[in-house]
């Protein structure tokens, strides 16, 4: 028979109520949230390959500009490798203002936007000296991913071809798109268009309450993901789905930071 505070022999460290030091640590090690230099490190890299997807279209382009974005490759391969951290995210970001002022502004429209935001925002979350500031410049980054979405849905639902369905009528009949001839039939399905509409709508005004758990987050950057990829496939709008997908690690660091 056993005293008190005695264990059998055998026995030691046997967890039988499943709340043992083991489970508890590893169940803590699952609910900790992303670290601040890993969602920024993650986004670097993802980043660096979606400017590189971009500068080797105009490699292809007018001579004149094949120097500066070949610049550009380099220095993404450098972000990416970590090479001399943080000089070549600093050298991107010189470059984007060149590139600016060679197109008179961002050209190519909101992923070229977004694409600098994130630019900046890393350089201030790398070259700012507290903490604090760290975490202020890479969390506004995961803010304005989340009020990317939010904001279109406002636009979208005050239009009312929009509401109507007529809206996305009009993008497949009159793409200017090089889209199949079986696509712009859609145009000839109005009421399928009309729930897309609304679902459009719908995810993108309801997208900011994902970040009041974790679970919906991913799941709704998942639904976010392929939408921009379904964009990137039938109307050639690769840029957005990469630029997007650069920032989602902002916006889940933010989420583990805040909630």
């Amino acid at each position: 028979m056993l005293s008190p505070g005695l264990r059998q022999p055998g026995r030691r460290g046997v967890d039988r109520g499943g709340h043992g030091p083991a489970r508890a640590a590893a169940a803590q090690g699952r609910r900790r949230p992303m670290s601040l230099e890993a969602a920024v490190r993650l986004t670097e890299i993802l980043l660096a390959l979606a400017l590189i997807q971009q500068s080797l279209e105009h490699l292809r382009g007018l001579p004149g500009e094949r120097p500066l974005f070949a610049i550009r490759i380099l220095l993404c391969v450098l972000v990416a490798s970590g090479i001399a951290a943080p000089w070549p995210l600093v050298g991107l970001a010189l470059v984007s203002l060149v590139i600016l002022e060679r197109f008179q502004g961002p050209y190519n429209g909101g992923s070229d936007r977004m694409g600098l935001l994130a630019l900046w925002c890393l350089v201030l979350t790398r070259l700012l000296p507290t903490p604090a500031l760290k975490e202020l410049s890479f969390g506004y980054l995961g803010a304005q991913l989340m009020l990317s979405y939010f904001i279109s849905g406002g636009v979208k639902i005050v239009n009312p071809d929009w509401r109507s369905g007529r809206a996305l009528r009009d993008v497949f009949q009159f793409s200017s798109y090089p889209v199949s001839q079986g696509l712009r039939r859609w145009a000839q399905r109005p009421r399928l268009l009309l729930v897309m509409s609304w679902a459009v709508m719908g995810f993108e005004l309801a997208f900011p309450l994902t970040l009041l758990w974790k679970p919906a987050l991913i799941a709704g950057l998942a639904i976010a993901a392929t939408f921009h990829l379904a964009n990137a496939c039938l109307f050639g709008l690769n840029r957005f789905f990469w630029t997007w997908l650069a920032t989602y690690p902002a916006i889940l660091w933010l989420q583990g930071r805040v909630f």
